[in-house]
This record gives C-alpha cells, structure tokens and sequence, in this order.
C-alpha cells in the first residue's frame, strides 16, 4: 500500500564516481553485473539519446498521479535523477513539457518514469534524458498517495535512494551504492577488452579460436 511520506536521503553516490560512469557503455557495465538482476527493456529513451548519470531520488505514487512527482521536483538537488515507480501504468502521462522543461532548469540529470509521459516530440527533440514505459495524450491526476525516497522495483530493477541511475541508447541500469567502485573496476577493464578487439578487428588480427573451442567443449564434433 502507497503511503503519504517524505523521507530523507541518507546518502547518494558521490559526483566523482557518476563522471567516470559517463566514459563507460551501459553494455559494458551489464556485462558486469547479473544478466537476470541488471535491469530490463521496458523503460526506453524518449529524447535525443544524451547520457544519463547521477544519484537516484526515488518516487512510489499511485498510477496516473503526479503530485508527488511535483515535489520531487522541488526537492531534487542539481545532478539528481528523479526515478518514479507509477505502476509501470500507461492510463495517464505522468510529466511532460512543463515538468521536464522545470527538471532542466534546476539542473536536474534526468527523469526516468516507471509509466507514460506526454508532449514527446518537444521531449525527444531536447536532449534532457527522460526515460518511460510509452506515451499517452491524457493528463495526469494530482491528488496522491505517494512516497518520496523509498525502495522501488521497476523494470527488473530494486532502487534505494542514492543508488546511481545510468542511461544511454541502450537503455537503463540501477548500480546498489555499495557495489559502485566494484563495478566501476570490474566494467573498465570489460570496456578495455572490448576496445582492444576493436583495434584487432580493424587491423585483421583478432583471434577467433575461441568459437570452436567453445563449440566443442559444449560436444561439438567437427
């Protein structure tokens, strides 16, 4: 059941690590993480395919209804991510070209929303990152519940409050606090490989011996 509660945030990754998140693909940082656990589809981009990093404040509210997506808003520090589990519900939009125009003023990372947005040619024509589940014309409801900095699951993915919110072309990741310098390491040396094969692509070197070994050790008999 959706309360009617504002909670603080008690902590957020820091800004240093949300910079040298920007250099590294989502494909890359899945990679390192679960392939069952590391997030989801369903939530696509709806602007002009811009990064996507920073720590999350999230939002539970109850399907088609914004109001607390309003105070979040308000509360959102500069750099935040407003991530909002609306029920994964496509009835009504949740945000549009005046919340997500307010979101860019304050200085806001990006919005991701667990439902639909509307006005989505101004959205996908600026390069604010907003993330959603689809588009509907239908306007939103303002009278509540809803819960601010609290536990969500969307997508695949659990979120606490100040967990970092990653975003590109690809999609969504939620990255636990705890496991963002693992991850870090773990998806720069993934990212490193991958350019290494790049390189040996390019110059006919790469070595393919793999499949076969592969194939085999899988009973493969040539």
């Amino acid at each position: 059941m959706i309360g009617f509660d504002i909670h603080p945030r008690r902590r957020a990754v820091s800004n240093e690590f949300v910079e040298k998140f920007r250099r590294i693909p989502v494909a890359n940082i899945s990679d390192c993480m679960s392939r069952m656990t590391a997030g989801g589809a369903r939530l696509r981009p709806m602007h002009d395919g811009s990064l996507l990093a920073g720590p999350a404040l999230t939002v539970r509210t109850r399907p088609g209804d914004n109001l607390l997506v309003h105070k979040a808003l308000e509360l959102a520090q500069p750099g935040d991510v407003v991530v909002v589990d609306a029920g994964g519900d496509l009835t009504n939009a949740i945000i549009g070209e005046i919340m997500t125009t307010y979101a860019q003023t304050r200085g806001l990372a990006g919005i991701v929303i667990n439902g639909a947005i509307r006005d989505c040619g101004t959205i996908r024509r600026g390069s604010f990152p907003v993330y959603a589940a689809g588009v509907t014309h239908r306007g939103p409801y303002k009278d509540g519940p809803g819960e601010i900095n609290v536990t969500i699951a969307l997508d695949g993915m659990t979120i606490e409050p100040g967990d970092l919110i990653l975003g590109d072309e690809d999609g969504l990741l939620a990255l636990p606090y705890d496991q963002v310098p693992a991850l870090f390491e773990a998806a720069s040396a993934k990212h490193a490989v991958e350019e290494q094969m790049l390189a040996q692509i390019a110059a006919g070197t790469l070595d393919t011996s793999w499949i076969d070994a592969r194939m085999k050790a899988q009973g493969w008999k040539p």
